[in-house]
């Protein structure tokens, strides 16, 4: 076999993206999880988180190397204010992303003050959970929980983009 054409075929078999050289997570969605994720932003959009929406489809969907995702939804109103740079809506959505499909009966079994990781490795949320009626993580009340139930991916809509840092829920 000549040996540009053996190259090739190896290419064409085995496609690496230089974020797999990197290191990086690989966010395109994979086939098993493609159907979850258009059904989970098709629910997006159907209770009108629709910036959230977009911004999930400007990251190729997000779908890291078939990890289940819980998405916390700030309203299009909240994201219009805030100044999300192109080079950050990958970091943006991550930290707004908790690596588990988590429903609202799930997450409301973490006791106030308990730290969940986010798809962001340097972020954490803080939980202050005082019932179905005041849940908030970091300083955003979860106002609309399960907008998506799919296998892969669970969203609530929450009022505020979250802020890290010694920010207390009230």
């Amino acid at each position: 076999m000549d040996p540009l054409l053996f190259v090739f075929v190896l290419v064409a078999l085995f496609p690496i993206s230089e974020a797999q050289l990197d290191g990086e997570p690989e966010l395109i969605p994979h086939a098993s999880n493609n159907t979850d994720l258009r059904d989970a932003v098709n629910d997006m959009r159907a209770k009108s988180y629709n910036g959230f929406a977009i911004l999930l489809q400007m990251v190729n969907g997000f779908a890291q190397q078939n990890r289940p995702l819980t998405f916390l939804m700030p309203p299009d109103s909240k994201l219009s204010e805030s100044a999300i740079s192109v080079n950050y809506i990958e970091e943006f959505i991550r930290s707004h992303a908790i690596p588990m499909p988590l429903t609202f009966n799930d997450i409301l079994h973490f006791p106030t003050a308990t730290l969940v990781p986010t798809g962001f490795d340097s972020k954490m949320i803080r939980i202050n959970n005082r019932g179905r009626a005041s849940f908030f993580v970091n300083n955003a009340h979860i106002v609309t929980p399960n907008i998506c139930n799919g296998t892969f991916f669970r969203c609530h809509g929450i009022d505020a983009v979250i802020q890290f840092g010694n920010v207390s829920a009230t």
